[in-house]
């Protein structure tokens, strides 16, 4: 497996939480060095903003090493541009071909 991709379109700082929460428990379970990335897209864009009542969990998945892309055509659907994500995330032009792309790699699939 070249790594595992969490898939997360809903706007709930609940979800997203229980999202991080799922990553951070799956990293401890696979070999050491498994890239493992949440792929955020529609409300789901905010999780990777700062100011975020998720701030303390994201930064979390970030010291553990959890990768966060973030859907650029999201953030305009919100006004905003790359700048405007959190230090540590990644934007990318299209959040579901970037899913796409990790599945043609090999990468497993979740959608918590």
């Amino acid at each position: 497996m070249s790594g595992v991709v969490l898939h997360l379109s809903e706007g709930s700082p609940d979800k997203h939480r229980a999202v991080l929460r799922n990553a951070l428990n799956l990293l401890r379970e696979l070999e050491p060095g498994t890239p493992v990335e949440v792929v955020v897209h529609g409300e789901a864009a905010r999780l990777g903003l700062p100011g975020q009542e998720t701030a303390s969990a994201l930064a979390e998945a970030f010291e553990a090493g959890i990768g966060l892309a973030v859907c650029r055509n999201s953030l305009r659907s919100l006004g905003l541009d790359d700048d405007a994500v959190t230090p540590g995330a990644v934007v990318v032009p299209s959040g579901v071909a970037h899913l796409v792309a990790r599945q043609r790699q090999g990468w497993a699939y979740l959608r918590p």
